[in-house]
C-alpha cells in the first residue's frame, strides 16, 4: 500500500545532461581559489584569515561531497540565533547559508551527472517525495486568499527547504555515514541540554522564568522561550532512547570480546538520554513533558516485545494506583517543588474546560492558559470565515488583529495549536493534505519498523518517537520554527533510507 516510489519512477529518470568540466577548467578554477586565499592571508588579520581559509576549505569539501554540509547544518539548527542577522524582517545566517551551499553543490553534481555513493535502490526521489508534493499543492491554493505575500512565501519556503533537504539526504548519504549523522544529532542535543541546565542552575535568564521561589530558572537554551526549547529536546530524546535500547539489547547478546565496548556505549547513550531528560524537565514545559511521555511510550511499544511489555506493566500499575487513590493517601508527603510541577500540569488541564475566553476573569494562575485559548478561538473563527482555503499559508499573524479577543492583541506568531493554525491558514484543503502527508509518513515508517533490525530499527523507532512528540506538542504549540523543520526533514530522510535499505548494517 505504501510502496509509493513506483508512482514517480519516471521522475527519477529525468536527469539533466552532463555539464562538461574539462581538466584545464578545473585546474584554472583551483588556481584562482588558491591565489585568492594567498592574497587574503597576506592582507587580512590572522583571525580573519584563519576563518577565511577554514571557510574556504569547508566550501571546497561540500562542493566535492554535498552531504558533508549536514555535519555543519545539524549544530547550526538550534544554535542559529548565535550566527544570524535580521534582513528585512527575515533571519539570515549560518544555517541558511550552509543549507544553500549544500543544496547548490548537490544540484551542481546532479547537473554534471556525477553519481552519489548510495545503493541503486536510492536513485529515485524516495517514498516521501509524493506526500511532500501533495501537501505543497494543498497549501499553495491558500495563496488565493493571502493578505501578506511575504508571510506566505516564508512559510511555503520552509516546506520547500524540507523537501530539498530530504532529497539531498536521501540521495546522497551513504549508509556507512548514518552513524556519524546520528552522533552529530546527539552531540548537538547534548550541547543544548548542557546550556539549558546551566541556565536552570545558575539562574541565567529573564526574571519571569524564575521557579520555586527563585531557587531555579526555566531552561530555554538558544530558543528564547522554554516551550520551543523543550520541543527541540523532544526531537532528539526519543532517538537517543531508541539507540540506548539498541545498544542494551546488543550488549545482552555480545560475546566477551566486544562486551566491554558495548557496555561503554550503552552507558554513554543512557547518560546522554538522562541529560536530555533532565534539561527537558528543567524547561518546565508542560507540553514538552506530555510530548516526551507519549514519545517514550511509542519507542518502548515499537522496539520489541520486551519493551512493549514494560509499557503495559507501567500502564497497569499506574491505573491501579489511580483507582486506589494512592496519590492522596498512600504516598508520602510530596515536597513543595514536586507539588508545584504537579500543579502546573493540573492547571494546564483546565484548557479543555473553557469554551468562551471573553467571559473568563484573568488571574496570574490562569494567564498562560487563557492566552493560549484566546489564540485557539481566534484561529477557529478565521477558519470558520475561510472554510476551504483559509486566510493564506503563513498569514495567521497578519490577519490576527481582525480576530483578536479582549486584551490578547499580540498574535505571538501562531495559534499555539498547529492543526488549528493550518486550518485557519490553509482551510480544509490545507489541513486535509497535511493529514494525508503524515498518514503516508507513518505508513512508510510502519513498513520500515517491521522490516528493520539492529541499528536501522533503532533509527526508525526513534524517528517514530520524534514524530509522536512533534504532534503531541504541536497540539499546544508550533515546532516548525527556528530551523526545527530541517531537523524533521533529516529524520524523514533517514526513515526513507531505512525503508529502502532495512538492514543496511549488514
Amino acid at each position: 500500500m505504501f510502496r509509493l516510489a513506483h508512482l514517480h519512477r519516471p521522475l527519477s529518470g529525468l536527469v539533466l545532461p552532463p555539464v562538461p568540466l574539462n581538466r584545464t577548467v578545473r585546474r584554472a578554477g583551483l588556481g584562482l581559489i588558491l591565489a585568492a586565499l594567498a592574497a587574503a592571508l597576506a592582507v587580512l588579520p590572522l583571525p580573519a584569515a584563519f576563518l577565511l581559509v577554514a571557510g574556504g576549505a569547508f566550501v571546497g569539501l561540500v562542493l566535492v561531497r554535498p552531504v558533508l554540509s549536514l555535519y555543519a547544518l545539524v549544530p547550526l539548527i538550534p544554535f542559529s540565533p548565535w550566527f544570524s542577522v535580521s534582513l528585512a524582517g527575515i533571519r539570515v545566517g549560518g544555517m541558511e547559508l550552509t543549507l544553500a551551499l549544500g543544496l547548490a553543490a548537490w544540484l551542481a553534481r546532479r547537473a554534471a551527472g556525477i553519481p552519489d555513493a548510495v545503493s541503486q535502490s536510492r536513485r529515485g526521489p524516495g517514498p516521501l517525495f509524493l506526500p511532500f508534493l501533495v501537501f505543497l499543492a494543498g497549501v499553495s491554493l491558500s495563496w488565493l486568499n493571502m493578505l501578506s505575500a511575504g508571510a506566505a512565501l516564508v512559510e511555503t519556503a520552509k516546506w520547500l527547504e524540507m523537501l530539498a533537504l530530504y532529497l539531498l539526504v536521501y540521495t546522497s548519504l551513504p549508509t556507512r555515514q548514518v552513524r556519524w549523522l546520528l552522533l552529530t544529532l546527539l552531540l548537538t542535543g547534548l550541547a543544548q541540554a548542557g546550556l539549558g541546565l546551566y541556565q536552570f542552575i545558575f539562574k541565567v535568564g529573564p526574571e519571569g522564568f524564575l521557579l520555586f521561589g527563585g531557587r531555579f530558572l526555566r531552561a530555554y537554551g538558544t530558543f528564547a522561550q522554554p516551550n520551543p526549547y523543550a520541543g527541540y529536546l523532544g526531537l532528539v530524546l526519543p532517538l537517543s532512547l531508541a539507540l540506548t535500547l539498541w545498544s542494551f539489547f546488543d550488549l545482552l547478546r555480545a560475546g566477551p570480546v566486544v562486551r566491554p565496548r558495548r557496555l561503554l556505549l550503552t552507558a554513554a547513550l543512557a547518560g546522554v538520554s538522562g541529560i536530555l531528560l533532565a534539561a527537558l524537565l528543567a524547561s518546565q514545559s508542560r507540553s514538552g513533558l506530555l510530548g516526551f511521555l507519549a514519545a517514550s511510550a511509542a519507542v518502548f511499544l515499537l522496539y520489541n516485545r520486551t519493551t512493549a511489555g514494560l509499557v503495559a506493566a507501567a500502564a497497569g500499575a499506574g491505573a491501579l494506583l489511580l483507582l486506589a487513590g494512592s496519590f492522596e493517601a498512600g504516598l508520602p508527603q510530596l515536597d513543595a517543588s514536586y507539588r508545584a510541577v504537579v500543579a502546573r500540569l493540573v492547571d494546564a488541564a483546565s484548557i479543555f474546560t473553557i469554551t468562551d475566553v471573553a467571559t473568563i476573569e484573568v488571574t496570574d494562575a490562569n494567564f498562560a492558559v487563557v492566552e493560549r485559548l484566546a489564540h485557539w478561538q481566534a484561529a477557529r473563527e478565521m477558519w470558520r470565515d475561510h472554510l476551504w482555503l483559509g486566510v493564506g499559508f503563513g498569514n495567521y499573524a497578519a490577519v490576527y488583529p481582525a480576530y483578536a479577543i479582549g486584551r490578547w492583541l499580540d498574535p505571538l506568531g501562531h495559534a499555539h495549536n498547529y492543526l488549528l493554525n493550518i486550518g485557519a491558514e490553509a482551510g480544509l484543503v490545507g489541513i486535509s493534505t497535511y493529514l494525508i502527508f503524515w498518514i503516508l509518513v507513518f505508513g512508510v515508517l510502519w513498513q520500515a519498523v517491521r522490516r528493520a533490525r539492529g541499528l536501522s530499527r533503532a533509527v526508525v523507532v526513534g524517528a517514530a518517537g520524534v514524530f509522536v512528540h512533534l504532534h503531541v506538542q504541536n497540539f499546544f504549540d508550533n515546532l516548525y520554527v527556528q530551523g526545527m523543520y530541517l531537523h524533521i526533514a533529516i529524520l524523514l530522510a533517514l526513515v526513507a533510507i531505512v525503508y529502502k535499505e532495512p538492514r543496511f548494517e549488514e
